[in-house]
């Protein structure tokens, strides 16, 4: 049986859509991302002449390509292909296909990138750069310890609410990607950040109002992302560092990592769905290692300790 809409795909848009965010539980950016990806295949393919229930490896290979030569990166591309793996698996499950071709074609491979991420110092002067004299200050320096202390995602952060977080049992409930939860300590300088934020700032920024949300902008109302980015920009310009809000919760993996912590733990603490993508830390403690070897062994640089 053939897809029954080649053009524009609505049709099969719109239930493939709700099997990625009902069954397999993807973010809603996610989900946003396969579908742009899926209506641009439809579209390639309509252009071809073909359905999507008559399309073979050569054709996603192809639509592949067509991608590849509009200039867009290695990530993106990636993207792409796990757009439309899904989106066939998808057809299979429905029985509208007896294979899944996508899957016999190889995603790009992506050049690995190390995080950024921030040394103890620098986050300590990054959190003295917040003016703890003014309810603002208090609450960025509650934010910002917060994403540290415990890894979080600053869609986590600001999507935080009050009961999600027990100072008495010291831990954290996070609602992270596809709405899976995990629970994070809380350690003892979070905890202490937390409660003066709570009791000297965040009652005047919320008002008589019930807020559920736990931190606030003006008006009682919860920060936006780009707001927490673009505060995160004018401390570290100010404290003079480098880096992203995201560089937070690389470092808060790292530190983990280079303290003894077993890579399934800070997975677990990350919540990352794939070992895989909590592997790049192993990475950068290895680049870690190998810049002390160089600096502080006698045979660590290119030059260093050899004799004529």
């Amino acid at each position: 049986m053939e897809l029954r809409t080649v053009g524009t795909g609505t049709e099969d848009i719109a239930p493939f859509s709700a099997y990625l965010a009902a069954e397999r539980r993807l973010s809603q950016t996610t989900v946003a991302t396969y579908t742009s990806e899926t209506r641009a295949f439809l579209s390639f393919l309509q252009r071809e002449g073909k359905s999507a229930s008559a399309a073979g490896a050569d054709d996603v290979s192809a639509w592949l390509v067509s991608r590849q030569v509009q200039n867009i990166d290695a990530r993106t591309l990636a993207k792409a292909a796990s757009a439309i793996r899904a989106f066939f698996r998808f057809l299979v499950l429905e029985g509208r296909m007896d294979s899944n071709p996508a899957r016999l074609v190889d995603a790009p491979r992506m050049a690995m990138r190390i995080p950024r991420y921030l040394a103890a110092e620098e986050i300590d002067a990054l959190l003295d750069a917040c003016d703890a004299a003014q309810p603002l200050g208090i609450r960025d320096r509650a934010l910002f310890e917060l994403i540290y202390s415990c890894g979080l995602r600053v869609t986590e952060a600001v999507r935080l609410t009050v009961d999600r977080v027990s100072l008495e049992e010291s831990v954290v409930r996070v609602l992270g990607k596809g709405s899976r939860e995990r629970l994070v300590p809380l350690g003892e300088r979070a905890k202490r950040e937390l409660r003066r934020y709570l009791a000297e700032a965040r009652p005047a920024a919320a008002g008589r109002k019930p807020v559920s949300v736990l931190f606030l902008g003006r008006g009682g109302r919860m920060l936006s992302r780009k707001t927490v980015w673009k505060i995160f920009k004018r401390l570290a310009q100010h404290a003079g560092l480098e880096g992203k809000v995201h560089s937070l919760r690389h470092s808060f993996a790292t530190h983990l990592l280079q303290g003894g912590a077993d890579l399934r733990s800070v997975q677990e603490l990350l919540g990352h769905a794939d070992i895989g993508t909590t592997q790049i830390y192993t990475h950068v403690s290895q680049e870690i290692l190998k810049r002390t070897h160089e600096e502080f062994h006698p045979r660590g640089g290119s030059d260093r300790g050899e004799r004529d």
